[in-house]
């Protein structure tokens, strides 16, 4: 693939000397390439940061189909660059492409695009302990349509936002809310895709979660309204007993790159890790027989969060005395250690930018 690259004439400043926090700055360079039936995906192109302008009748502002992922580049000690997993973010994007009629795209080529714009944008990935540049790749249709059907053009981009801890409590255990009135997703649906409108659906319960002073929300399933789906946007696992136990992909959930990266992690270490399905009554009894020992969320933007508390219509529990318990600063200090090159990569995950 040959990218064409417009090299951007007015620079930013670096937000370097500020708190960095999620999502608030962006760097100078991002990627274009463009879809229509005729050409397939065609004129890869790195370009200055700038505005895209479309239609108001663009489909995308209609009928909602695009997707988008999500993934990091490091700062080694040595000062290089590297991707942690890029393959599986791919792969997943292929998965939501085909679900929302989206054209599917060469996995090389996404991997190639992604290499190339961290690489010119590459004084962007900051030096500071746990902060990261964050990738963010994405589809939207922009016929000028108005009709319910799949469009025939698309654009893909990538912008890059250097970030620090997603939460602002950092490593510091959130508390949760069970939410039992609004549902997320359902087997059949696009729980398990990367769509924005998976996290529009979200954003009431989440709302009222903030107004009561909670963090983030637990997700049940919504056909019976007792089975833990998702943590607010991560995957969530539980410290039962003797077991890790994850909630197993029904279809409502996304199968996350770090889930995956935890899975094998712990299973490389010895824990018995089970996906099935977890009822909040199950939780609960086990926090009432001594048994619930830990509960965190994984994801690309917070890697690991412990949860402290869980509210379900105000019965509260308190979950390993509000304190970031064994496992999960063990997977947060492991999984860390291999994203920014602190230590070998035994399973092969890290893509170094040449």
């Amino acid at each position: 693939m040959e990218i064409k690259f417009i090299e951007s004439q007015n620079k930013k400043e670096k937000p370097f000397d500020k708190p960095l926090g999620f999502g608030k700055f962006f760097s100078d360079h991002m990627f274009l390439m463009d879809y229509n039936p005729e050409l397939g995906w065609h004129d890869p192109r790195i370009v200055p940061f700038q505005n895209i302008s479309l239609s108001p009748a663009a489909m995308v502002f209609h009928y909602g189909q695009e997707m988008f992922e999500g993934l990091k580049a490091y700062r080694t000690p040595d000062g290089n660059v590297q991707l942690f997993r890029p393959q599986k973010n791919i792969e997943r994007l292929n998965r939501t492409n085909e679900r929302l009629c989206i054209p599917q795209m060469d996995p090389d080529d996404v991997l190639e695009a992604i290499k190339a714009v961290v690489k010119v944008d590459s004084d962007w990935v900051p030096y500071e302990k746990d902060t990261s540049l964050y990738i963010r790749p994405f589809i939207i249709a922009t016929d000028p349509f108005l009709g319910v059907k799949p469009a025939s053009n698309y654009i893909f981009c990538i912008i890059l936002s250097p970030v620090g801890a997603y939460y602002p409590e950092g490593m510091n255990p959130v508390k949760i809310f069970v939410e039992t009135e609004y549902v997320r997703a359902v087997k059949g649906g696009i729980g398990f895709a990367k769509a924005g409108g998976n996290y529009a659906a979200s954003l009431r319960a989440q709302k009222k979660a903030h107004e009561l002073g909670y963090t983030q929300v637990l997700w049940l399933d919504g056909v019976y309204r007792k089975y833990i789906d998702e943590v607010g946007t991560m995957n969530v696992f539980f410290v039962i007993g003797d077991e890790v136990v994850t909630p197993m992909l029904e279809g409502s959930i996304l199968p996350g790159v770090t889930r995956d990266s935890v899975i094998n992690l712990l299973k490389a270490r010895g824990y018995t890790v089970n996906e099935r399905r977890v009822s909040v009554d199950e939780l609960f009894e086990a926090h009432k027989e001594g048994r619930l020992k830990e509960a965190f969320g994984s994801g690309t933007a917070a890697v690991i969060s412990p949860i402290g508390l869980l509210d379900r219509d105000g019965e509260k529990i308190v979950i390993n005395g509000g304190e970031i318990g064994e496992i999960s600063q063990m997977l947060y200090d492991q999984l860390t250690d291999i994203q920014w090159g602190r230590a070998e990569d035994e399973f092969n995950w890290i893509v170094k930018i040449d």
